[in-house]
């Protein structure tokens, strides 16, 4: 079904060769040389670098075309940006409101939210669709999208790579740089092809595509911080719909970001049908491309899959967990269980007379709402019934024009009749927003993740519900069975698809279209929930560490580092929100870092106390200069997942000066470390406990230096032991912004 090729490979004529045979098919030596600068990817990143295309694994300085933000980080950003000096936004903003729509919690907090972003777009001239009419990535891809562009989000699923576009998710920060004419610097990414051959059987959709590739790439890291290009023959059998389906998922894979061919009618018509042609162009690898790696994907071989708590990538094919239910939830129960504290999950109890029976069923979000998706499950469950039972489904379309058409053309009629409930464009079911499942349910969803209480529940409250990823046909089987969980293969129906129509006018009367049209005079807006980012200091000549939290799980998410659901309505208010920090993964953490810069504010009117200033004696350590105390977590791998920055700065407005792991799951949480002025140290060796104090000297001056290693000592029960703690290479303003203490500081020392 999938082979991975790790050595490099040469893209000549439609075959992947090796350098030799390359050079036996009468490639000559300067074109394999140079060979890295035909994929699309350098084609791209080239006409967006602003000093000259480099070399590979040299420095990129970019700026992207267009950004979008939804209701949880725009606020954020905005007020950083503000606190920067920003006068209006340079290149179009969108801010959508698809994330804090319910207004459920906090009483106004979420609509003054929604006020204040309108207020900011009609100031610094943005554009603003309001609650409920598009998902995020879903009005990105229909009307900012373009052949050839670069999209920046701060949300971690921007990819639009299917329709031509090279989009990122990051954190605030590097959002804020861009509206500050900054650039997003990162090296010249590795570059891998995604070798899609064949076309799907009927039943088949594009998240049992995704899920398959995810399950063959994450654990081994094989395009962790590449970009991953799709081509191959198999494109051309996939409707772009399909296409966007598995391209949104990519994010799971942990890649960069992603690019398709766009080279014939499907990705044209797109353009076409929406009324933006301009935007379209044809882009492929050019005669000769090399890759750092294949992935090679036989898409008539694909079978629907699941993906089990708590992974994207704990993936099984559908069949073997309905033909063996009892081995294979066993194992995935035992796994998600040794992952969990205070509760415990069981799978095992979902088998029933041999089947395996789910409570409730979720088709919506970037990945799911498609409209090919609804219909295709609609036409499964024509004239069928989900029944009286514990089984629920509920359909989210991911916008009002998909909306509109599934309606005009009887799809959601069908859903109805079959008892579904069909709700507004909402992003809610992917992070524990809506449709939280009942205590210990198990909800199979066509979305993008199904980490721990990601789906709404709070095990610190006893409560554990769990989901299932699988894709929206086999969601609609299961459906039409009552929640026996059904692959989509064994289902008889009509696939055929119409073409859909796209009504371009709910837009025009319903979107602020503000860019370019600032009105810099117009206030801000602010709810009382909407507050300042409190000070930071710069960074002092040495650090005193107290770890006040450890976790040594193989992976730990954003979504572990700071909560979603709920916790997203207080996503404008820094010292709220970092109440929440931690806190469905290691209670103790609040209250230990609050203890722990509560020593730092006594140090900076009375210097150390008498903990810390013994730690220093039996250091044996000689500190010159000043000395700060901060808090810090360890953590395996940390950071997979979500690109929201308050994974850090909740962090940092608690005092937090830095995170130690084996590794960082993403490039966006270390940057997002970086950029709220953390240390992102590495140590592949040592083992950490609560309460170590880790005595970091001459700080400042390694900064300065640019020094990759950090000689510290650990004081653990009154003795002393030497450990070294590593950065991986930091660019100019990167050691700048630790330098002052944060992204914020820094703008403000350069005005």
């Amino acid at each position: 079904m999938i082979n991975l090729e790790s050595e490099g490979k040469y893209l000549v004529g439609g075959k992947f060769l090796s350098a030799a045979d390359a050079v036996k098919a009468g490639v000559p030596e300067k074109a394999l040389d140079e060979a890295y600068q035909g994929t699309m990817a350098y084609s791209i990143l080239k006409s967006h670098n602003t000093t000259g295309i480099t070399k590979k694994g040299e420095p990129l300085m970019i700026k992207f075309d267009a950004m979008a933000s939804h209701d949880i980080t725009y606020v954020g950003i905005i007020q950083t940006a503000k606190a920067s000096g920003l006068k209006k936004f340079p290149i179009p903003y969108v801010l959508t409101n698809c994330h804090n729509s319910l207004c459920a919690v906090g009483g106004t907090i979420n609509e003054d939210d929604h006020v204040f972003g309108l207020s900011a777009a009609k100031k610094y001239g943005g554009i603003f669709v309001p609650a409920h009419q598009a998902v995020i990535h879903t009005y990105m891809r229909e009307m900012m999208s373009g052949c050839g562009k670069m999209i920046l989000g701060s949300d971690s699923h921007t990819r639009y790579g299917a329709l031509g576009t090279m989009a990122m998710g990051e954190g605030g920060p590097e959002l804020v740089k861009q509206l500050l004419n900054r650039t997003y610097d990162i090296k010249y990414p590795d570059v891998i092809a995604i070798n899609l051959t064949g076309k799907p059987r009927k039943g088949v959709g594009p998240q049992d595509v995704a899920l398959a590739i995810i399950g063959a790439v994450f654990k081994n890291g094989f395009v962790k911080n590449k970009v991953m290009e799709f081509v191959g023959d198999g494109i051309k059998n996939l409707p772009i719909e399909y296409r966007n389906g598995i391209d949104v998922m990519t994010t799971e894979t942990t890649c960069l970001s992603s690019i398709w061919r766009t080279d014939d009618e499907e990705v044209k018509n797109y353009y076409f049908v929406r009324g933006r042609i301009n935007d379209y162009k044809e882009i492929k690898p050019a005669e000769v491309a090399y890759y750092d790696g294949v992935v090679n994907v036989d898409l008539s071989t694909v079978e629907p899959q699941i993906a089990l708590p708590f992974h994207p990538s704990n993936v099984y094919n559908l069949k073997d967990v309905i033909e063996n239910p009892a081995d294979i939830l066993a194992k995935a129960e035992e796994e998600a269980n040794a992952r969990l504290k205070n509760v415990k999950i069981s799978l095992l109890d979902k088998i029933k007379d041999g089947k395996v029976m789910v409570e409730q069923g979720v088709i919506a979000g970037c990945a799911g709402g498609t409209y090919d998706n609804i219909y295709e499950a609609s036409s499964i469950l024509k004239n069928k019934f989900i029944g009286s039972g514990k089984f629920t489904l509920s359909v989210y379309p991911s916008s009002t024009p998909i909306y509109e058409d599934l309606l005009e053309k009887g799809a959601l009629g069908s859903l109805l009749k079959s008892g579904a409930i069909i709700k507004t464009c909402f992003c809610g079911p992917c992070f524990g927003a809506g449709d939280v499942p009942a205590n210990n349910a198990l909800s199979i969803r066509h979305s993008t993740r199904n980490f721990e209480n990601r789906e709404g529940s709070k095990p610190a409250n006893g409560q554990i519900a769990s989901v299932a990823l699988m894709d929206a046909r086999s969601i609609a089987a299961t459906a039409m069975n009552g929640g026996a969980l059904t692959s989509a293969l064994d289902v008889d129906y009509d696939n055929t698809i119409p073409g859909f129509k796209f009504d371009e006018s709910i837009y025009q009367n319903r979107v602020y279209m503000g860019y370019n049209k600032p009105q810099e005079d117009l206030p801000l807006q602010y709810g009382p929930n909407i507050k300042d980012w409190p000070e930071v200091i710069n960074l002092t000549d040495n650090v005193i560490v107290k770890l006040a939290s450890v976790i040594n799980d193989p992976v730990t998410t954003t979504d572990e580092l700071i909560p979603s659901g709920e916790t997203s309505s207080y996503r404008s208010n820094p010292l709220k929100l970092a109440e929440f920090a931690l806190s469905r993964k290691d209670p103790n953490y609040v209250p230990k870092a609050k203890e722990i810069y509560a020593d730092e504010l006594q140090r900076r009117d009375s210097g150390l106390n008498k903990e810390y200033a013994d730690a220093v004696k039996v250091s044996g350590l000689d500190l010159k200069g000043s000395v700060s105390i901060g808090s810090g977590v360890f953590a395996i791998k940390p950071g997979d997942g979500s690109a929201r920055e308050q994974a850090a700065s909740c962090q940092r407005v608690l005092g937090g000066v830095c995170n130690i792991s084996r590794e960082y799951a993403t490039k966006r949480y270390r940057s997002n470390l970086i950029n709220w002025g953390m240390f992102p140290f590495i140590n592949a060796q040592d083992s950490f406990e609560v309460g170590d104090i880790i005595i970091i000297p001459n700080t400042k001056e390694k900064i300065n230096n640019n020094d990759l290693s950090f000689p510290a000592k650990v004081v653990r029960n009154g003795k002393a032991f030497d450990i070294t703690l590593k950065i991986d290479p930091l660019t100019d303003s990167e050691r700048e912004i630790i330098n002052q203490g944060c992204l914020i500081n820094y703008y403000k020392s350069q005005m």
